[in-house]
């Protein structure tokens, strides 16, 4: 079985998806139950959010970078 990609950093944003795994409140819930295919799909899920997170922040971090 997959692993949680829990990170004890357990905070939602306005979408209810966790700031420190990615997952929505309805993945998380599932988890337990979700079989292997399940899981892996939503570990995917969870990792293009996060990598789209920190994309657009880094964007917002080089439009106010006072030094340009």
């Amino acid at each position: 079985m997959a692993d949680s990609p829990c990170v004890r950093n357990c905070c939602l944003d306005q979408q209810d998806i966790c700031l420190g795994c990615g997952r929505s409140v309805e993945e998380i819930i599932e988890w337990h139950s979700a079989d292997l295919l399940r899981r892996t799909q939503i570990l995917q899920l969870a990792q293009a959010r996060l990598a789209q997170r920190n994309s657009a922040d880094s964007v917002k971090h080089r439009a106010v970078n006072p030094s340009e």
